[in-house]
């Protein structure tokens, strides 16, 4: 009788454990949603797309689709509105909304549409307390931390585990008036990267990239950030690959960035993201110079020359230098008129990446990465 009455209470204290978990997990999915969307299991091509690839498979050799600041998907005026009383907190002015937006889907629809390489811009909330996400000095959620997307992320793998994703994090600065990335920031950045969760889903190689094999479930860390205000054994205790922001060439359409100095491993990096083209010059040659420099370091990747060093391609950009001001959206997808009589970038990529069949081009990072709507399944066919 003992025995049963002790069982059940077992089976009792399980169940509510369980129960308590999936609450504790809901309520976190819940605050993350602002940024990574309203979670949903997807089972499809594009959500298992490495399915089709071998183990043994080098990540260096695979073509990874990304989004360029992804979170600005809620980057609009109704969240500016609804931040306003948080946001005036940090003493800026917010710019206009639409016109620094580089995204419309949430990280849980790109992560279901194929998308495993994401980059995330970070800094303190206006409480200089918790991690959270802007876009220059706009607030993209009050409640969406970086521990609620890392969770987010985490779900995600457990329910699609053949797959691996690319978390690429980077300090936005001038987001409040006395920001800055100071020891706190890093510190909480740190202990974000360190927790339990974090160290058994993170590949904890360090500046090596591995096989898919080691990789699926996981999440590798491209970490554009310094540990500078911190002692040195924190930095040595940080998995990933570094791209020392000292290191990143502003504005460049060709970076060589040895992130393994052991192993002389370098990245070939493309990121102009503001074309230096003259005054007043149109859109369309806006356009024309991002795309030269988008399929410059593509044809790098492809041609046979560091076939297992990384290259990573960043197909987005602006033009603030120029009159009128050539916003993301325009330079992705042009503006449908006689003023960018061929579209945008991304248009310009489908017929170039058609022929790239059975060639490594890396990661690439996309604006508006649905528009065109073959654009993705291209990159995918590759």
């Amino acid at each position: 009788m003992w025995k049963q009455i002790l069982t059940i209470a077992a089976l009792t204290a399980s169940v509510q454990s369980s129960s308590l978990a999936k609450f504790a997990l809901e309520k976190v999915l819940n605050d993350a949603s602002p940024i990574f969307g309203d979670y949903a299991k997807v089972t499809n091509h594009t959500a298992e797309w490495m399915k089709s690839y071998a183990d043994d498979t080098l990540l260096v050799h695979m073509n990874i689709p990304g989004t360029h600041d992804s979170a600005t998907w809620n980057y609009t005026q109704a969240t500016q509105d609804s931040l306003l009383g948080i946001t005036d907190l940090n003493q800026v002015t917010v710019p206009t909304p639409l016109s620094f937006r580089c995204q419309e889907l949430s990280l849980v629809d790109m992560l279901n549409m194929g998308i495993r390489a994401f980059d995330l811009r970070y800094a303190f909330d206006p409480t200089n307390t918790t991690i959270i996400f802007y876009h220059s000095q706009a607030l993209l959620s009050e409640t969406a931390t970086l521990n609620d997307i890392l969770f987010g992320f985490y779900q995600w793998l457990d329910d699609h585990p053949s797959e691996t994703l690319f978390l690429s994090l980077q300090d936005e600065g001038s987001t409040a008036l006395y920001a800055s990335n100071d020891a706190a920031v890093q510190l909480a950045l740190y202990s974000a990267l360190t927790t339990p969760a974090a160290r058994a889903y993170f590949v904890q190689t360090k500046d090596e990239l591995g096989t898919l094999g080691q990789a699926r479930g996981k999440i590798t860390l491209l970490r554009r950030f310094d540990l500078d205000q911190l002692p040195a054994s924190y930095t040595d205790n940080l998995p990933g690959l570094h791209f020392s922001p000292s290191l990143w060439t502003d504005n460049s359409p060709d970076i060589a960035l040895v992130y393994n100095t052991a192993k002389n491993l370098t990245a070939y990096i493309e990121d102009y993201y503001e074309p230096l083209t003259p005054y007043g010059s149109t859109a369309a040659e806006n356009i024309q110079w991002k795309y030269n420099a988008t399929v410059a370091n593509i044809e790098r990747a492809v041609s046979a020359a560091h076939r297992d060093s990384l290259f990573w391609t960043w197909a987005s950009s602006e033009n603030t230098d120029t009159v009128p001001y050539v916003w993301p959206v325009t330079q992705a997808l042009g503006n449908g008129t006689n003023y960018t009589p061929k579209g945008g970038v991304n248009d310009l990529l489908v017929p170039f990446l058609e022929q790239q069949k059975g060639k490594r081009v890396g990661i690439v990072m996309f604006d508006f990465f649905d528009q065109p709507g073959n654009l993705i399944e291209t990159f995918l066919s590759l």
